[in-house]
């Protein structure tokens, strides 16, 4: 399984604003400078999200872009519903045609494997993705 380029980048954009986090507010031309997005990229990811709830746009002097919610209320499963609709790793669970849905006996089974993935992706608060990287641990034993 992989998330879209879109997915994507709503997660980089949504990192990026949380470290605008505590009142401030930024903008999409910010937070493409700041990710190295194109302008429109970060402008159709902030129509999404906002229209999801996870960012609110302020207007007039001193308004922009902030997180509709704390970071730590907003997780990585949010995101990627914001943009992709409902976690699922098949299409037959959202009623679409299968050749094989008659008789399919894994088809009960998908609910379950959907929920868990959900429970990972939901498991991750937007303020750990916010963070700084982690360095890779020195399996070499020398000194940087």
């Amino acid at each position: 399984m992989r998330l879209s380029n879109l997915a994507d980048y709503a997660v980089v954009t949504m990192s990026a604003a949380a470290r605008h986090c505590g009142g401030g507010r930024t903008s999409a031309a910010e937070l493409a400078a700041e990710t190295g997005l194109p302008v429109p990229t970060v402008q159709k990811v902030v129509s999404k999200l906002s229209a999801a709830g996870l960012l609110r746009s302020v207007r007039g002097a001193g308004g922009g872009l902030q997180l509709a919610r704390p970071a730590a209320a907003i997780t990585l499963a949010d995101i990627v519903e914001a943009v992709e609709g409902p976690i699922a790793l098949t299409a037959c669970i959202d009623g679409d045609e299968c050749a094989v849905d008659h008789t399919c006996s894994v088809k009960p089974h998908w609910p379950v494997v959907n929920a868990a993935l959900r429970g990972a992706l939901a498991g991750i608060p937007l303020t750990q993705l916010s963070k700084a990287a982690p360095r890779e641990p020195n399996l070499t034993g020398i000194s940087a």
